[in-house]
């Protein structure tokens, strides 16, 4: 279980709207089952700019220094003892949150749910945007040759499209409508039309993210200022693309309110309707019409046993084409920038390497 020495140079939220670069210790293995990451590329999500700029969200508070990121790949340094599945050189893409492996949750496999995660760049604890990160072996996947280390730190966003999507049920010859064209958004519609979805309208009131879900995975796009009545919107999008009593599932991952209004109102009666996006606590919801729709409302949270290596197998395959997201390319020393430019909303996703 050999470490290696030397440097481990970190990028470390302070305190609201500061950050710094630090040189943290090298994780140590402790268990047998540990392995040793050197990071080779991070993404930014929109949790880790929230933290910069707000130091909260909800009951996760930014109380003490943090490192920042999570969406991580990287290779494999060193591994302990009991490890069998993975070796020095091995290419991964990392999982990054453990579990306590022995609740209920977790032992029908639905971890992502335990109320003792220790997931990267939430309060208390660090994230991956590092030089070294540590992880338990099960939760460092694989990464086949042709798959790169760019694809391997989007597989957490897509992950959470796949969860998503399993959450909605998803099935061969449907239609989905998903609000929200942002990464999450337009990796949930390539996830839904990989499941064989027969028609994906993106719903957004950015014309430039609309374009960019045109010719990514929608089927069909529809810029919500046409109407700022969230029914009309649904009405209009229901006839426009021919979706006959209303789409069978609808998913939000926005957050806003009037998405979450014409979410509901856009399905079909028994139609499927998932909360992805994360917004105020508080929102007005068009109870009557799930009730007497029978509207089947679920919430997605991160992702679940599985969800992982199905996202990694998609890139693989072919089925979702990650590469086409990444917008930005940053060295570790221009980290910043990066937060910067993700904060302002340029482009799609801003991915930082590696330290050297």
């Amino acid at each position: 279980m050999s470490t290696p020495t030397g440097a481990n140079p970190s990028f470390v939220l302070q305190s609201i709207n500061s950050v710094t670069f630090e040189d943290r210790p090298i994780p140590v293995l402790t268990s047998p089952t540990d392995v040793l990451i050197k990071i080779g590329i991070t993404g930014i999500c929109g949790s880790d700019v929230h933290y910069w700029q707000h130091g909260r969200i909800g009951p996760f508070i930014v109380t003490s220094p943090m490192v920042l990121g999570h969406e991580s790949s990287g290779t494999v340094v060193s591994v302990g003892d009991s490890v069998t599945t993975l070796s020095p050189g091995d290419r991964v893409a990392l999982e990054p949150g453990i579990p306590c492996r022995s609740c209920t949750f977790c032992k029908s496999g639905y971890y992502n749910l335990c109320t003792s995660m220790r997931f990267a760049a939430t309060p208390p604890y660090d994230g991956s945007l590092a030089k070294y990160y540590k992880l338990p072996e099960d939760f460092c996947v694989k990464l086949p040759d042709h798959v790169s280390l760019e694809e391997g730190a989007l597989i957490e966003p897509l992950a959470v499209g796949v969860h998503v999507c399993r959450q909605a049920e998803v099935k061969p010859g449907e239609s989905v409508v998903v609000f929200g064209a942002g990464p999450v958004g337009l990796l949930c519609a390539a996830v839904a039309r990989a499941f064989g979805a027969g028609k994906v309208v993106v719903v957004d009131v950015n014309t430039s993210r609309l374009e960019f879900a045109a010719g990514y995975a929608a089927t069909g796009v529809f810029n919500a200022t046409y109407s700022s009545d969230p029914q009309e919107n649904a009405g209009k999008i229901v006839e426009e693309f021919g979706l006959g009593l209303g789409a069978d599932k609808a998913i939000d991952a926005s957050g806003a309110e009037q998405s979450i209004q014409a979410g509901i109102y856009v399905l079909r009666s028994g139609g499927t309707f998932v909360q992805a996006g994360m917004g105020r606590e508080g929102v007005k919801f068009p109870i009557v019409e799930v009730a007497v729709k029978e509207v089947c409302v679920k919430g997605s949270f991160r992702y679940k046993e599985g969800d992982y290596k199905l996202a990694v197998q998609l890139v693989a395959e072919g089925k979702v084409d990650v590469k086409k997201l990444v917008t930005g390319r940053f060295d570790f020393g221009d980290a910043e920038k990066a937060f910067e430019q993700t904060k302002e909303g340029k482009g799609i996703k801003v991915l930082i390497k590696g330290p050297e």
